[in-house]
């Protein structure tokens, strides 16, 4: 897990006006277990995260932010004006979105610079299937299936991530 967990939760906390109480009860997790996560001497499991980012109303991603990254929201934000319109105009391709999957549409820059119309209704249609694949996989790593689910997620990783040379055991492409 990331290594910016307890910054990040310690953010959203703070952005929500939460005490650590309040979190435990929103989420189910134990107290220890949620000061740990805060402290840094818990990295916490997969499912963990899933509770938090549920309990909260957070996407799992917001977790495994750099917080030293979070100053170029606003930037990306005045970058990419077309976005604002089409979320006016699709209101329904933004449901549900958090402030995670928002950064990440105006992150995106289309073909010569900042996105289209077309380019963006193409990457709000993107992340939405990367949500819904998200969603899965976290409701996966809650069922008996969680063991096989996390194996074939190693397999497939170890098969997309450099190793330790520094060479692609195979070369993959991202499906987003």
């Amino acid at each position: 897990m990331s290594e910016h967990t307890g910054d990040n939760l310690r953010r959203i906390m703070v952005e929500l006006g939460l005490s650590l109480g309040q979190v435990v009860e929103r989420t189910g997790l134990d107290r220890r277990t949620i000061a740990s996560i805060l402290d840094g001497s818990n990295r916490p499991h997969s499912r963990s995260i899933h509770r938090l980012a549920t309990g909260l109303g957070v996407a799992p991603d917001e977790f495994f932010v750099n917080p030293g990254q979070l100053v170029y929201r606003r930037f990306d934000a005045q970058a990419n004006p077309i976005v604002g319109e089409v979320v006016r105009r699709h209101p329904e391709l933004f449901e549900g979105w958090s402030e995670m999957d928002f950064d990440e549409l105006h992150s995106r820059f289309g073909e010569g610079g900042a996105l289209t119309v077309d380019g963006t209704l193409d990457v709000a249609r993107q992340i939405n299937r990367n949500r819904l694949i998200h969603e899965k996989l976290a409701l996966l790593l809650e069922t008996s299936q969680a063991d096989t689910i996390s194996g074939i997620v190693e397999v497939m990783y170890r098969q997309a991530v450099p190793d330790t040379a520094g060479r692609k055991k195979s070369v993959g492409k991202n499906c987003g």
